[in-house]
């Protein structure tokens, strides 16, 4: 891996290069911008590789502020810190995330959340602890963050709350997965829904995240794992990773989904995962879910703003609804055992890579996840 350019930038301003985007749904275009030095408590980073995620995608579709710099999965190193930063220093490798583990509030503290209290997650832009931002255009136009990270940019500017340090030893495109995406799925299976040894699980949506529920409740030691896509080009990617059956909800003949899955369980899964964002599937999933002791987990995001209306009936019979985001990962301590697990060949990564582009070609990835070919596309900005 490369390091930081050896001439010293500490406590100066650095030029380079972005992708910004200036309009809602809008191509990125790359210019040359200024990121400011690291105040207190904060973390300027040189970005070695970052990748696409939904959540790009979805926001970049949406009004707000503008010009912005988007990306929140990334690896890269420390080029310098702000006052009062100890945790890293200059030349470390580090994996920034977009949900603040802050070590000090009640809820960081707490080993049942990891929504922390101090910085709660926030869509707005704006650093954490004065809401400014540390990116201008060279004739002094501000330009917007995005989740604490914005990483499609050679430097970036990040809270010592949303960052981590992490072995050198893992590889740069695979590291930028336990960002988000991945660490999400993994983390719902693993920390919020607790699978167990043999337990039967389903997953709602085989996208990036589903998968890695899959991948989760794999190393859990479930024993049967469906999915439930309208692709089945994704069981063959999902096989590698703990699928162990495939539900097509056009192919049911005529049954619900949560019919198949009863019958493939014998009553149920144990664990069901809605991945996708749609009230319908959340319902779904969690009629799939066993008497007694089913427990769904919501990670997708409801698109269209739906509520989400479930059986009170169903709910009575010992069932379980929950939501989390990140999938109840605490980056300080959960992301360092997730590298590890990498290393150890516990914890399948490279099978999320389907792409990878350069900088100077970012819109190919938006593309193709657009047009849904793509799981992850690893970008490039310092081979």
């Amino acid at each position: 891996m490369k390091k930081a350019p050896s001439e010293s930038t500490s406590g100066k301003a650095i030029r380079c290069k972005a992708a910004l985007c200036r309009k809602a749904g809008e191509a990125l275009v790359i210019e040359e911008i200024e990121v400011a030095p690291p105040k207190a408590c904060e973390v300027r980073i040189k970005i070695l590789c970052t990748s696409l995620c939904h959540s790009d995608i979805t926001c970049w579709k949406m009004n707000g502020s503008f010009p912005r710099i988007f990306g929140h999965e990334a690896f890269g190193v420390v080029e310098s810190v702000g006052e009062n930063v100890e945790e890293v220093k200059e030349g470390d490798y580090v994996i920034p995330f977009f949900l603040a583990d802050c070590q000090e509030c009640v809820d960081c503290n707490s080993e049942k959340s990891n929504m922390c209290s101090q910085f709660p997650i926030d869509l707005k832009p704006g650093m954490p602890r004065d809401g400014t931002s540390r990116f201008r255009t060279l004739n002094g136009e501000v330009i917007y963050d995005f989740l604490a990270v914005s990483s499609f940019a050679e430097y970036t500017v990040v809270d010592i709350s949303h960052v981590v340090k992490v072995s050198s030893e893992i590889a740069v495109d695979k590291a930028c997965l336990l960002s988000c995406g991945v660490a999400s799925g993994v983390g719902a299976a693993w920390k919020v829904a607790g699978v167990h040894k043999g337990a039967t699980v389903a997953i709602f949506g085989l996208g990036t995240v589903g998968l890695a529920v899959a991948e989760g409740a794999r190393l859990c030691g479930a024993s049967k794992v469906i999915g439930v896509d309208l692709n089945p080009n994704k069981f063959e990617i999902g096989k590698k990773l703990g699928l162990t059956d495939f539900i097509n909800p056009k192919e049911c003949g005529g049954r619900s989904v949560s019919e198949v899955i009863k019958e493939l369980t014998n009553g149920g899964a144990d664990y069901c995962f809605e991945c996708i964002g749609l009230a319908s599937l959340m319902d779904e999933a969690f009629k799939s879910s066993r008497q007694g002791c089913g427990k769904t987990v919501i990670l997708g995001v409801e698109m269209h703003g739906a509520p989400l209306s479930i059986s009170t009936a169903e709910l009575l019979r010992g069932k379980s609804i929950i939501g989390t985001l990140f999938g109840g990962i605490k980056g300080k301590s959960d992301i360092p055992l997730l590298v590890k697990r990498y290393l150890d060949k516990e914890l399948h990564l490279d099978e999320f890579i389907t792409h990878e582009v350069d900088f100077q070609d970012i819109n190919k990835a938006f593309d193709l996840l657009l047009q849904g070919k793509s799981l992850r596309c690893t970008i490039w900005l310092d081979k």
